[in-house]
C-alpha cells in the first residue's frame, strides 16, 4: 500500500491527524481515534459477510474486537487511484501478544474462549448458502498436493541439498499425512462439518499472536479469514504456533487448554478433533507447499532450518501426543 492511497481517508467522517505506514497498511490517527487503511483483493460478499461478523460479535457481548468503517455513503470499501479495493478498520491500541509472556498466553485463551461463545450466527450460513469444509476433505486435498509434489521431485533432475533431503523425508510424512485422514475418515459423521453448518459456529479463521494486541486487555484484529468451521481449528492455531517454539510442553498445552475449558468447556469430540489437527503433519506440508509454489532457482536455507527442526521435533511431538490425549 503506497502513500496516493491516503487520499481515500477524505470518504470516510474523520479528520485525520496524521498517518503512519505498518505491515502492507497505513495506520491513522484521527479526532475519533486510531483506524488503520488496508487494502482488501477478496470478493466482495466475504467482506459483507465478515462486517456482519463483526457487528454480530459485539451485539453478542464481545467488545474487543476489530469492526469495519462505513464510508460516509454507506459503502464498506472504496477505490485508490489505482482502483485498488482498500478499507478502513477500528484500531485497538496495545502491542502484538507474546508468545514468551504467559500471563498473555492465558489471557490469549480466554479472549478466544469469549469470542467463540460469540461466533454463532446460524442466520449468515443461511443467508450466504456457507457449507463448511469437512477435516477428511480438507486433509485429502492437501495429501493430493503433497503427491503431487513428490511427482514433481522424482522426476527433476538436478537437485538441491534442501531438494534432496525433502525428497528422502517425503514418504514418511506422506504416510503420516494418509493415516490421520484415514482416520478421521473413519470417524465419519463425528468429524464431519454438519455441526458447524447446524450450529452457524463461526471461527476466527487466523487466531494467533500477530493477530492478538495487549494493553490491559487482549484485543482481536484482521478477521479475514473468518469463516464457517470448527471453532477447534482457532485453538489449535494458536497452540500449535506456541508448542512449536516451547518444544511440545506437555504442561503448558494442558495450562491452556485448562484456561480456555474453564470458559468454554471442551467435549470429547473437541479432543478428537484437536488430536487429529496436531496428528497431521501440517508444518511439512507448510513447508512443501511453500517450496513448490515459490521460485526455485534460489532456495532460502531457512527452508532447510525448518525441515531439519522438524525432524528434531518428531519425537517430541510424539511423546506431546500420547501424553496430552487419551483416545
Amino acid at each position: 500500500m503506497n502513500d496516493r492511497s491516503v487520499s481515500v481517508l477524505e470518504n470516510y467522517d474523520f479528520e485525520v491527524i496524521r498517518t503512519q505506514k505498518s505491515r502492507n497498511a497505513i495506520l491513522c490517527e484521527t479526532n475519533k481515534g486510531w483506524y488503520i487503511l488496508k487494502e482488501y483483493k477478496g470478493p466482495v460478499f466475504r467482506l459483507e459477510m465478515m462486517a456482519k461478523v463483526l457487528e454480530g460479535v459485539r451485539q453478542n457481548g464481545f467488545t474487543r474486537a476489530e469492526q469495519l468503517l462505513y464510508t460516509k455513503e454507506g459503502a464498506l470499501f472504496c477505490c485508490d487511484q489505482e482502483q485498488n479495493r482498500c478499507i478502513v478498520k477500528s484500531w485497538p491500541q496495545g502491542r502484538e501478544c507474546s508468545l514468551k509472556d504467559g500471563q498473555e498466553c492465558r489471557d490469549a485463551m480466554r479472549t478466544l474462549a469469549v469470542l467463540h461463545s460469540a461466533l454463532h450466527f446460524p442466520q449468515l450460513q443461511q443467508e450466504y448458502g456457507l457449507h463448511a469444509v469437512s477435516l477428511a476433505e480438507e486433509y485429502e486435498k492437501r495429501n493430493r498436493e503433497l503427491r503431487k509434489v513428490r511427482r514433481f521431485l522424482r522426476e527433476k533432475g538436478q537437485k538441491t541439498t534442501f531438494e534432496i533431503n525433502l525428497q528422502q523425508t517425503f514418504d514418511l510424512f506422506l504416510e503420516e499425512a494418509e493415516r490421520v485422514t484415514e482416520d478421521v475418515r473413519s470417524y465419519g459423521s463425528l468429524l464431519d462439518a454438519r455441526e458447524c453448518e447446524e450450529s452457524g459456529s463461526f471461527c476466527h479463521g487466523d487466531y494467533q499472536h500477530h493477530n492478538l494486541l495487549c494493553q490491559n486487555t487482549t484485543s482481536v484484529i484482521n478477521f479475514e479469514k473468518c469463516a464457517l468451521d470448527s471453532q477447534m481449528r482457532d485453538l489449535y492455531l494458536f497452540l500449535r504456533k506456541l508448542l512449536e517454539k516451547t518444544n511440545w510442553s506437555v504442561p503448558l498445552a494442558r495450562g491452556l487448554l485448562d484456561v480456555y475449558g474453564r470458559i468454554s468447556p471442551l467435549s470429547a469430540v473437541d479432543y478428537l478433533q484437536l488430536y487429529y489437527r496436531f496428528a497431521y503433519p501440517e508444518k511439512f506440508w507448510k513447508i512443501v507447499n511453500f517450496y513448490y509454489n515459490s521460485r526455485k532457482v534460489w532456495i532460502p536455507g531457512r527452508h532447510m532450518e525448518k525441515l531439519e527442526r522438524l525432524l528434531i521435533q518428531q519425537g517430541v511431538k510424539k511423546a506431546f501426543l500420547e501424553q496430552t490425549f487419551s483416545l
